[in-house]
């Protein structure tokens, strides 16, 4: 499936109808701060009915005190309009404070629950979900149900407390002119009915859209120096204008609409407006129904204020849709079990041997089609054991079982004689030190990337281990040593650099087994000579399993293991394998004698 598709069948189910139960789970982050959300509710009241004591005192104003040339009880009148308005506004600051205060603190407990959650997940999570897609959940889905709280709340029950308390303050008024102005009220529901599909869909686009622009521009960062190196850069730049292109149609689509809808709304309004003037007025000309001007000028202004909420509600409804598929989304990932997890009953491995057995295993990242078939092997303790074979004949995977970061789907795993199902993941890793061919470095100093797997070592530790892999020089001559800052995935440091950061980052926490992933495969003759050296030191009295990438590691190994599409099919010393004249030796033949040669 493209990214393309990917992201458009995602916004596509970008809305979703009210669920009770996800507003349940909702509602739980949010009810730790009920006394803070009271406090908000009875400042919406404040504020909607402060809001709606203006046009009444404009009225009582026209009829009581100008008509009546009664100037002090003018002046009366406009200091208690002033006094509502400084209440009106006390309330809005506290009921903003209260609400934003409360969305934030359940925003910031939902990212942390599940930001935990996904700390817990097993790889095979995340070999299914694009990280773009899992950044989306915890930024702009968690955003969306904290805007249901904090913004969405507010205003729809601010808007209905208003829309009831003008109705009734109209009935109250003239029941007969009320009748008359909701003449209007159908034709508005049913064009804000009409705007909530169209927008809806117009800015799932905007979304979609958005989207692509996103993952075009992550790609084309990540891969800069690849477009460089091939001279690119305009036809990436053309292809980016395409996806700007669509957002910005997009967006001028969903602009289009509130454009269309919101003077059609005022329409409306001025519509009723005249209905009111028109009925009103002929009932004050004719003295019928015991109207007054300024009744009528109250009336008038309230029924400005009246469509306004409408529309407000009508977008609200879309703002709950789409929290609600939001929830959906990010409660999905947080109900997701971690297919790797330690039993009720595992134990915590402690002071072992490093002995690997693989009995019987056999193990595919998809069922269905298993990748290793059968593998028998054993490491003893204190021994290197090679892993070679073509690209996919499943040496990774060993690896990967090992680490328990999958779990087999026949035969079991045992370090030190115990199946590693049946201890604890944190007991086993700490005994584990992996080293990848592709090293990752954290954004941060040196020293806190070597500590990362202990970070209660001391200086003089770090310093020793750095000096085993030989790491310590070229770290004394940078300017800050090793407080210098290594720049996002070690950008500021060489491969070769960052490849021995990583060798002391696995040394200094001093484990049982150590597996290197073609580790060495990316430096350079020399490095990879320092290496060399540093792993005589590192290797010593430790259980190895090394993915082989460079001749030299293959012929100090104990054993090598040589593996074909997903089985062993050789295994034995260098020399050995080569006298057999198999596989190893054809292997040997195409990647490894021409370093020989060299």
């Amino acid at each position: 499936m493209s990214m393309h598709h990917h992201l458009h069948t995602d916004e596509e189910s970008r809305y979703r109808k009210y669920d009770a139960r996800l507003a349940k789970r909702l509602w739980n982050y949010v009810a730790p701060y009920s006394g803070r959300l009271a406090l908000a509710m009875l400042m919406m009241v404040i504020v909607s009915l402060t809001g709606l004591v203006g046009p009444y005192l404009i009225g009582l104003a026209i009829d009581n005190h100008i008509a009546q040339h009664d100037m002090v009880g003018l002046a009366w009148l406009s200091a208690i309009f002033i006094a509502t308005q400084l209440v009106h506004w006390f309330a809005s600051y506290w009921q903003t404070y209260f609400m934003t205060w409360v969305g934030q603190k359940a925003v910031f407990a939902i990212r942390q629950d599940l930001y935990s959650h996904l700390q817990r997940l097993s790889f095979r999570f995340f070999d299914r979900q694009p990280a773009g897609v899992i950044m989306s959940r915890v930024t702009n889905d968690v955003n969306a149900m904290s805007e249901l709280v904090s913004s969405g709340l507010v205003h729809l029950v601010a808007d209905v407390i208003t829309v009831v308390a003008i109705v009734i303050i109209l009935v109250s008024m003239n029941a007969r002119l009320a009748l008359a102005s909701f003449v209007t009220i159908p034709i508005l529901i049913w064009a804000a009915t009409v705007f909530r599909g169209h927008v809806r869909r117009a800015y799932a686009e905007v979304r979609q859209k958005l989207a692509m622009v996103y993952a075009n521009l992550q790609e084309s960062i990540s891969g800069i120096r690849v477009t460089q190196s091939f001279v690119r850069e305009d036809v990436n730049h053309a292809r980016f204008n395409v996806v700007s292109q669509e957002n910005m149609d997009a967006n001028m689509h969903a602009i289009t609409l509130f454009a269309i809808f919101g003077p059609f709304v005022q329409l409306i309004g001025a519509t009723g407006t005249c209905v009111v003037l028109w009925y009103g007025g002929t009932m004050i000309i004719g003295g019928t129904g015991g109207l007054t001007i300024g009744v009528l000028v109250s009336f008038t202004l309230y029924l400005t204020r009246f469509f306004q909420p409408i529309q407000e509600i009508s977008n609200i409804y879309n703002m709950m849709q789409s929290a609600m598929a939001s929830c959906e989304k990010v409660f999905g990932i947080m109900d997701e079990e971690p297919e790797i997890q330690d039993k009720t009953d595992a134990i915590e491995l402690k002071g072992i041997e490093g002995r690997v057995q693989l009995e019987d295993v056999t193990f595919g990242y998809d069922p269905e089609r298993p990748i290793l078939h059968n593998i028998n092997l054993t490491v003893q303790a204190g021994r290197r054991v090679a892993l070679v074979g073509e690209t996919g004949a499943g040496k990774s995977s060993i690896i990967n079982l090992v680490s328990r970061f999958y779990d087999v789907q026949e035969g079991r795993v045992l370090i030190a004689g115990h199946d590693v199902r049946d201890v604890t993941l944190k007991s086993l890793r700490t005994h584990l030190g992996i080293v990848l061919q592709d090293s990752f470095l954290f954004s941060g100093t040196i020293i806190e990337n070597i500590c990362y797997g202990r970070p209660d070592a001391t200086f003089q530790q770090v310093v020793e281990a750095a000096k085993v892999v030989g790491a310590h020089d070229f770290i004394e001559k940078m300017e800050d040593g090793y407080e210098t800052e290594v720049g996002e995935r070690g950008s500021h440091m060489s491969i070769g650099q960052r490849q021995l950061i990583s060798f002391a980052r696995a040394l200094l926490c001093d484990p049982t087994i150590l597996i290197l992933d073609e580790a060495t495969s990316s430096v350079d003759a020399y490095t990879e000579l320092v290496i060399q050296r540093g792993l005589e030191r590192l290797l010593a009295a430790r259980t190895a399993i090394i993915i082989a990438h460079r001749l030299s590691t293959i012929r100090n190994a104990d054993l090598i293991v040589v593996l074909d599409e997903g089985r062993i099919v050789e295994r034995g010393k260098h020399d050995e394998l080569l006298a057999k004249d198999g596989v190893y030796a054809l292997l040997y033949e195409r990647q490894f004698k021409i370093q020989e040669e060299i």
